[in-house]
C-alpha cells in the first residue's frame, strides 16, 4: 500500500497536470500506481487527472483514472476499446431461480453465436461483417456474465428486490486490439487532433465503442434466452474510451463514464457489486471507478493461491451460495477474490469523497467465465 499522491480530494500541481485523488489514505494503492500517476501528469499536454480507489498499475499508465489532455494518447485507452459494464433487470423472480438448472443452461454462452448478426451491426452503423464471429462473446481475463441477487436498494431506486439482475463485463474483443495494433510507430508520443493518424484512430475508436456496447447487449440476450427470461437495460457504462471535452481530450482508462443515470461497480466473483449514482463532482471529470481494482497482478496470483483440485473446486463456490462457471485452472487462480480489493471499500471512498452515492448492492449467484480450458500454462 502506498501513500496518496494527495490525500482525499486534495490536488497536486507542480508545473504539471493536476492530479486529484478520490480515495482515502487507508485505500490499498500500490506505490507503482502512484508513480505512474506522477509520470503521467508530466506527459506533454496533460492538464488534469482524476484517480479513483480502484487505481492499480497498468502497462502504459495506471488503470482506474481519467486523464484530460490537449492531445490523444491511444495507449491510455488500450486495446480493449469500449470495454464496460452493463446491468440488466431480468423478469425472473429470485424465488424461482434454480441454480443447478441455470448452471447447465448458461454453458450456452461458450463459443461464438451461431446466427447472422449482420443486421444488428448495420443497425448500429457498423459494417455487416465487422468482427461478426466474435460478437456476443465474453472473452477472457476479468470479463464475465453474472446473474445477481439484489440484497439492498434505496427506496427511490426503482429496483425490484424480488427480481434477478444480470451484469455483463466485456469489450471490443479482437476489434479493439486490431485498432491499437494498426497505429504507426510514434503514435504513443501523443497525437494532435488534426493529424490524419489521429483522425483515422478516432473513426476506428468510435466504431469499437459501438461494437463493444452491442457485444454486451447480445451477451445479455444470450444469457436471458438461456435462463428463459426477458430483460431490460438499466445502465451501460464504458470505461475504456476517449471523448472530446472542450478543447481537450478526455481519456478514461478503467474509469466509467458517469455523466448521468446510475453506474455499475463490479465486485469480485465472491463479493458484492454495487450500483452508484454520480454526484457530478467537477474534478472527477465525469468519471467513476468501475470495479474493485486489482491488488495483485495475474502472474503473482499463481504463487499466492494453491492449485490443488480441492482448492480449485472451492473457488467455484461463494459464501453467498453462488457458483463460478469456469473450468480454466489458470483463470480461476488469476481471478480469485484475493486478487482484488474490496468493492465495498471503493464504494465507501467514493461516497465519502462526495463523488457518488450507493443506490443498491447485489450478491453474485452464478458467474460465467469460461467453460473450456485453453491450457495456457
Amino acid at each position: 500500500m502506498g501513500n496518496s499522491v494527495c490525500d482525499g480530494q486534495a490536488s497536486a500541481n507542480q508545473g504539471r497536470g493536476t492530479i486529484t485523488t478520490f480515495y482515502s489514505p487507508s485505500a490499498w494503492i500500490e506505490d507503482q500506481a502512484e508513480q505512474q500517476l506522477k509520470q503521467l501528469s508530466g506527459w506533454a499536454g496533460v492538464r488534469q487527472i482524476a484517480a479513483f480507489p480502484d487505481l492499480h498499475p497498468g502497462k502504459y499508465g495506471p488503470v482506474g483514472c481519467a486523464v484530460l489532455a490537449d492531445r490523444l494518447y491511444p495507449q491510455l485507452i488500450g486495446n480493449d476499446i469500449g470495454c464496460g459494464m452493463a446491468l440488466f433487470a431480468l423478469d425472473l423472480p429470485a424465488r424461482k431461480f434454480k441454480l443447478d438448472k441455470a448452471e447447465r443452461r448458461m454453458r450456452a454462452l461458450e463459443g461464438p453465436l451461431e446466427a447472422d448478426l449482420s443486421e444488428r451491426l448495420e443497425e448500429d452503423g457498423l459494417a455487416p461483417d465487422l468482427f461478426a464471429q466474435a460478437l456476443g462473446t465474453i472473452g477472457g481475463g476479468n470479463h464475465f456474465c453474472e446473474v445477481q441477487n439484489l440484497v439492498e436498494a434505496e427506496p427511490d431506486s426503482g429496483l425490484d428486490i424480488s427480481r434477478l439482475y444480470l451484469l455483463v463485463h466485456s469489450g471490443s474483443r479482437g476489434f479493439g486490439n486490431a485498432v491499437l495494433g494498426a497505429l504507426p510507430q510514434g503514435a504513443f508520443a501523443g497525437l494532435l487532433s488534426d493529424d490524419p493518424v489521429a483522425q483515422n484512430y478516432l473513426r476506428d475508436h468510435d466504431q469499437a465503442v459501438l461494437w463493444a456496447r452491442l457485444n454486451r447487449q447480445i451477451i445479455a440476450e444470450r444469457a436471458a434466452e438461456a435462463l428463459r427470461a426477458d430483460l431490460h437495460l438499466i445502465s451501460d457504462a464504458p470505461h475504456n474510451l476517449l471523448e472530446q471535452k472542450g478543447t481537450g481530450w478526455l481519456h478514461r482508462k478503467g474509469a466509467a463514464k458517469a455523466v448521468a443515470g446510475v453506474i455499475p461497480l463490479a465486485g469480485t466473483r465472491a463479493t458484492p457489486s454495487y450500483l452508484l449514482r454520480p454526484l457530478g463532482h467537477a474534478d472527477a471529470l465525469g468519471s467513476l471507478a468501475h470495479g474493485a481494482g486489482r491488488r495483485y497482478d495475474r502472474s503473482s496470483m499463481h504463487g499466492r493461491v494453491r492449485g490443488k483440485r480441492s482448492d480449485l473446486e472451492a473457488m467455484t463456490r461463494t459464501q453467498f451460495g453462488g457458483r463460478i462457471l469456469c473450468e480454466d485452472r489458470d483463470l480461476l487462480i488469476e481471478e480469485a477474490p484475493l486478487a482484488y480489493k474490496s468493492a465495498g471499500d471503493v464504494a465507501a471512498d467514493l461516497q465519502d469523497m462526495g463523488v457518488a452515492q450507493t443506490e443498491a448492492k447485489f450478491h453474485p449467484l452464478l458467474t460465467f467465465k469460461k467453460v473450456k480450458s485453453e491450457g495456457r500454462r
